[in-house]
């Protein structure tokens, strides 16, 4: 069974939502079976490398509350954050572009490594000190963190063209299956679940995807018995 996870590295509720659902994988009778694959959401696709601002500036601009309420918000997510063991710094973060980060997760998929850098730029970008948005080399010792070549990480970062296709790509489906938001999951792209929700959640979504899975149906030739193939005893030979 495949899961597929839309989430943007700058969403502090894709950062709590992640562990919620790895949690509920954890648990899960078929755990080994199925495969994660994360795919690229931008909250802020339209930001220019490089323009990066506080969070609480960003909050107070774009929802438009106060100061007092938006340090507010960041206290009760540090609190969600907490409660799933995650740490998460409530004051001093900033805000910036993704999208580099997002071409370096492609790169990483392709290596079998994207786990390992989603956890690292989220940890980066929550619960440390230095800025994810404003040095690239921050980012390609996070790629070297999590396993990739960090040569060939930063020769995707001084190139804005390598992955961006993939990456609007996944941005162009989240939209044709609904997700306005995210984190979104999608499960074997039967069923979706959409936000933070608590690991029970995810937990009756998992059961609920795989026991609904079609077992396969054999299409049989309209002569008796079985097509010519080959198996771990070789291969059928006609027989004339």
């Amino acid at each position: 069974m495949r899961v597929e996870i839309w989430s943007d590295i700058a969403c502090p509720w894709c950062y709590v939502g992640k562990a919620r659902f790895e949690k509920a994988l954890g648990a899960f009778e078929h755990r080994d079976e199925v495969e994660v694959v994360h795919r690229s959401f931008e909250l802020d696709p339209h930001r220019a490398k490089g323009d990066t601002e506080p969070v609480l500036g960003m909050l107070t601009k774009k929802y438009g509350m106060s100061e007092a309420q938006a340090q507010a918000g960041e206290n009760n997510l540090g609190a969600q954050a907490a409660a799933e063991g995650l740490e998460y710094r409530t004051e001093g973060r900033d805000h910036g572009s993704t999208f580099d980060m997002h071409r370096l997760l492609h790169l990483a998929k392709e290596q079998g490594r994207q786990d390992e850098l989603i956890n690292a730029l989220y940890r980066a970008n929550f619960a440390e000190d230095r800025s994810v948005f404003d040095d690239d080399e921050r980012l390609v010792e996070l790629a070297a963190a999590a396993g990739l070549d960090a040569d060939e990480a930063r020769t995707v970062l001084a190139d804005p063209a390598r992955y961006a296709d993939e990456v609007r790509a996944d941005e162009r489906e989240a939209a044709e299956l609904g997700a306005g938001g995210v984190p979104f999951f999608v499960l074997d792209r039967k069923y979706g679940v959409s936000g933070a929700q608590p690991t029970e959640v995810f937990a009756q979504a998992l059961e609920q995807a795989w026991s609904s899975r079609a077992p396969l149906t054999t299409i049989a030739a309209a002569t008796d018995g079985d097509g010519e193939a080959c198996g771990p005893d070789g291969c059928a030979v006609p027989q004339r």
